[in-house]
């Protein structure tokens, strides 16, 4: 049973003046002396009073336990969020999804797009200052790992992310995970992503379902639009296609143009009517817009004619 609520009201009969909630085992109210405990499944369906009760109580919850749980986590799941990348901290628009788009700077761990990496000259001058805190552009990778090891004292995960895939492309497969794994205690949605894709392949660790899975999820909570698409194709192969369409409108409105072709083979599968596919469009064409600016579009022109000449 769940726990009981004891309603007493007011004089005139019209609004409750107080609850008092019951351990679900023995019956015993919460008190002054009796502090009652939430289910250690996180269901906030029931309280105990104590281990015991929650213990010989488990048989008769169990199964109510296990649906509540995982309506809670789907809630969460699919509830529509915010890029983990977040804004230029010059600029203040929206960082693009494209990594190869942003930089990131080893003195303060800010990641700067590349509109305003652009106009600060960093790609025309040898010596240079960070656009944002101005600090002297490091010289030699000693020196910007000094500078990352300074960050990381202070537990930024940005740093630890970046330090972790430094050493997963040098081969240090242990480091990269720890690095990793530590950021992720800090919320980080980029490390959780690069954990599922390590679990994924298997390189440093066991390949683990389960535990890529897990990382793929707690990065789309946190924001990560590829983590997102990665779970809707998941979805989408496990034949649940209703979650899959769920997370790619959520990516879509993020910005990623592969969660929109994802939507369009699903609009011709059936699986999205013509209305929530033509608002997940105007969504994503919204996040795309606010995106744009001139000193972008600058930054890729001259990186077009780079690229050209080389």
């Amino acid at each position: 049973r769940r726990y009981s609520t004891i309603i007493i009201m007011n004089a005139d009969g019209r609004a409750p003046a107080d609850e008092v909630f019951m351990c679900a085992s023995c019956g015993i109210a919460e008190g002054d002396d009796i502090n009652l405990k939430d289910c250690g499944d996180a269901c906030k369906l029931v309280r105990y009073c104590s281990d015991a009760c929650e213990k010989e109580h488990r048989p008769k919850h169990e199964q109510e336990c296990e649906k509540q749980v995982a309506k809670l986590r789907d809630e969460l799941l699919f509830k529509q969020c915010e890029s983990y990348l977040g804004d230029c901290p010059i600029c203040l628009l929206p960082l693009l999804l494209d990594p190869d788009k942003n930089s990131i700077n080893a003195c303060c761990s800010k990641i700067i797009c590349s509109g305003c990496r652009h106009a600060s000259g960093l790609l025309k001058k040898k010596k240079s200052k960070c656009p944002f805190c101005r600090h002297p552009v490091p010289t030699s990778r000693a020196e910007a790992d000094r500078n990352l090891m300074k960050r990381i004292k202070v537990n930024d995960p940005i740093a630890m992310r970046f330090l972790g895939m430094r050493c997963y492309w040098d081969g240090d497969y242990i480091t990269s995970v720890h690095y990793l794994t530590k950021a992720t205690q800090f919320g980080d949605a980029g490390s959780h992503y690069q954990l599922a894709i390590i679990y994924e392949e298997g390189n440093g660790v066991e390949r683990d379902e389960e535990k890529r899975f897990h990382h793929l999820e707690e990065a789309a909570i946190g924001g990560h639009a590829a983590a997102r698409n990665n779970l809707g194709g998941l979805e989408w192969k496990s034949n649940r296609k209703d979650r899959a369409v769920k997370h790619w409108i959520i990516a879509a409105n993020l910005g990623l143009d592969s969660s929109v072709k994802n939507l369009r083979s699903a609009y011709l599968d059936g699986q999205i009517s013509k209305e929530n596919f033509a608002m997940a469009l105007r969504a994503y064409q919204a996040a795309a817009n606010a995106a744009k600016s001139p000193q972008r579009d600058e930054a890729e022109r001259d990186a077009a004619r780079v690229n050209w000449n080389r």
